[in-house]
């Protein structure tokens, strides 16, 4: 059975995390491994992917710094969106052809991931077509309102970049931006859909058997103090 070898490093800068991506990209495409699944947190940050439209930021760069954000261009597809404490970010780099799977199955692979994790804590996700993420649907109360983002980078049939999950994470941030390009539509969380609190620690293990099923994988988790060389695993 293929094995994907789960990382967690925690509370980690955006700008650590891209080299952690690079050095894993780099690990899987040299020794031919099944894949390298990254579970962290971030500061806060904005992200822009390759197609954004720097007019989705809202906020001068100047309000952005004053309200302990940063902000980053990156090689992901997708537009701007919000990385901070609270949700749940994960990278999987994946060598597709473990897998034989193209692009848009494996962007479906981790919108199923989400669902997954979403059902188990009774709150009913989906899909919604010609737009990307995962999200509720419409009721008395709210509109149709995203939890869940996506925006991956794929070279030499290596998958980069990934998914954010909101758990507990502060939506104000998300006040700054048409978060991904999307006009009209909200951002939501699990603890604000739930009115209780969730524990990131069991949503993060609920993830990981997710990713488990979906991919059908054996999974091998590493501590970050058990990477040899500094990095390799």
């Amino acid at each position: 059975m293929k094995t994907l070898k789960i990382l967690d490093f925690g509370l980690t800068p955006y700008e650590d995390a891209l080299e952690i991506q690079r050095q894993c990209v780099a690990e899987v495409a040299e020794q031919n491994l099944t894949g390298i699944v990254i579970l962290l947190e971030h500061p806060p940050v904005y992200t822009f992917g390759k197609s954004a439209n720097v007019n989705n930021l809202l906020a001068s760069p100047e309000f952005v710094k004053n309200i302990g954000a940063s902000i980053f261009k990156t090689d992901r597809g997708g537009d701007v969106t919000f990385h901070g404490p609270g949700q749940l970010v994960v990278y999987p780099i994946i060598n597709l052809a473990y897998f034989n799977l193209g692009i848009r199955d494996y962007v479906c692979c981790l919108e199923k991931s989400m669902i997954s994790v979403l059902k188990k804590y009774n709150i009913e996700a989906g899909c919604i077509d010609g737009l990307t993420g995962v999200w509720l649907p419409a009721n008395a109360v709210s509109a149709e309102r995203k939890i869940g983002a996506i925006g991956v980078r794929v070279s030499r049939g290596i998958t980069s970049h990934g998914i954010a999950l909101n758990i507990h994470t502060d939506l104000s941030y998300f006040y700054n931006i048409i978060p991904c390009g999307i006009a009209g539509k909200s951002v939501t969380s699990m603890e604000k859909e739930l009115g209780a609190e969730v524990r990131f620690e069991s949503v993060k293990k609920d993830f990981v058997a997710a990713i488990q099923a979906v991919f059908g994988s054996k999974i091998q988790i590493i501590k970050k103090e058990e990477l040899k060389n500094g990095f390799q695993c």
